[in-house]
């Protein structure tokens, strides 16, 4: 997953046209991405824990794995916020389109 993150970012911020005054604002929400993916990792990895042990350990580790995605969202939401204020009707358009995966992360 984290492996393709920067080509995500570099896809992302070519396709929306990042301009150099948004630069700095993206930056942050690049930044933002990147300490997600490493996060998720480490979720991924409670959830194949997960499969293991009895149905009240299992639960508590997807309920961890779960608050881990709520927090990673709120992150990329504070980061998402000024940066998308700062983008053209076009810039937001693509945004629209381009931003969200299906998964809900970037």
């Amino acid at each position: 997953m984290t492996g393709h993150i920067e080509g995500r970012l570099a896809f992302l911020k070519t396709e929306i046209k990042i301009t150099d005054v948004q630069e700095s604002k993206w930056s942050v929400f690049a930044d933002a991405v990147r300490a997600n993916a490493k996060a998720m990792m480490g979720m991924r990895e409670g959830m194949m824990q997960a499969r293991d042990g009895a149905l009240p350990v299992r639960l508590e580790r997807i309920e961890k794995a779960m608050a881990l995605c709520q927090e990673a969202l709120q992150k990329i939401k504070v980061a998402v916020e000024p940066l998308y204020a700062s983008f053209s009707e076009e810039q937001k358009r693509t945004a629209d389109q381009l931003m969200v995966s299906p998964m809900g992360l970037f």
